[in-house]
């Protein structure tokens, strides 16, 4: 067996916010990983329920578990910044404490990097989606009778597929520490880090994807992923953000067909949810990359005029999901 120094050191940011009901079983996986050489900093952005009393019990149980108070709720972008800026791993991971790892998740992922190029800067995975109380509700990647992923999951330079649509389940990521600094982190103006990180880190690295399912995403009605299209959320503000620099990022015609259907499918959710000035910076981008066709010229006017449509697309997901 090899010398767990000798091994690379793997830091598992572990982020907290009113997790208090899964937290636990969080860290449980966490401390279960069957790769020996791990640095684990849990940081707590402010939590207003147990959560920091459950945190303090491991501690006080698990002397290797490092411990970081945001001290005010910064948010995902800042807290996660906040942490593996003190860390020391050469491999980090973005892991929320509602979901969980499962036990070969870290082994599995460093022998993957260290079959790879110095190209590549991120592995990702499959996922099991569970519900709040840890019921199987569906897996990330569809598989064929063999077991083999059937599903849109590729490895290389993936940059233009990431612009165009979505397809990581971000939680199984693992990746590089070069990456984050030569990208100075997640930026912290943004509500959310994934589309951003994923544009940014794609433009300089590779992605490879395990075929293994390596982590548990939790589904609930608190997660990030439910607040998409609430009103007064920040996401939908953000991702315009993203596409403002994936205008200047794109640089040949595959990749600028890819944002026009990004820009396309941004514009139309961001009406069809009652977002109308979002929606119109969408627009605007769109105008200035592609044109607009009959189609968004039509949405832009009813745009303008704040047409609320929005019962096509709850009609449209009710019949999808039904």
């Amino acid at each position: 067996m090899p010398d767990p120094a000798a091994l690379p050191l793997v830091s598992i940011i572990c982020l907290c916010y009113n997790h208090e009901r899964f937290i636990a079983e969080a860290l449980d996986s966490v401390l279960a990983q069957t790769y020996p050489n791990l640095e684990i900093i849990i940081v707590d952005d402010c939590s207003t329920d147990n959560s920091v009393v459950i945190i303090q019990d491991y501690l006080q149980r698990y002397p290797q578990l490092s411990f970081i108070s945001t001290g005010t709720n910064q948010g995902n972008t800042k807290a996660f910044n906040m942490a593996w800026r003190a860390s020391k791993g050469e491999y980090i991971i973005d892991f929320a404490t509602d979901d969980v790892l499962l036990l070969e998740r870290v082994a599995q992922q460093v022998r993957a990097f260290q079959q790879l190029d110095e190209s590549y800067g991120v592995v990702y995975s499959d996922a099991e989606y569970i519900d709040d109380e840890g019921r199987h509700v569906k897996y990330h990647c569809q598989r064929n009778a063999e077991g083999k992923v059937t599903s849109f999951a590729p490895s290389g330079d993936i940059f233009h597929h990431l612009l165009g649509r979505y397809f990581i389940c971000p939680p199984t990521m693992m990746m590089k520490r070069q990456v984050l600094e030569d990208l100075q982190g997640y930026d912290e103006a943004l509500a959310y880090e994934d589309f951003d990180f994923w544009l940014r880190s794609s433009r300089r690295y590779k992605y490879f994807f395990l075929e293994s399912i390596t982590t548990k995403r939790r589904l609930h009605a608190h997660s990030l992923s439910q607040q998409w299209y609430k009103p007064g959320n920040k996401l939908v503000t953000s991702t315009v953000v993203v596409c403002e620099k994936a205008v200047e990022l794109v640089q040949s015609t595959e990749e600028k067909a890819a944002l026009t259907k990004r820009l396309q499918y941004e514009a139309r959710h961001a009406y069809l949810t009652g977002h109308f000035p979002q929606a119109e910076q969408f627009l605007e981008l769109l105008r200035h990359h592609a044109g607009l066709g009959p189609v968004y010229q039509t949405i832009h006017l009813l745009n303008k005029l704040k047409v609320d449509l929005g019962f096509i697309r709850r009609f449209y997901y009710r019949l999808r999901h039904s």
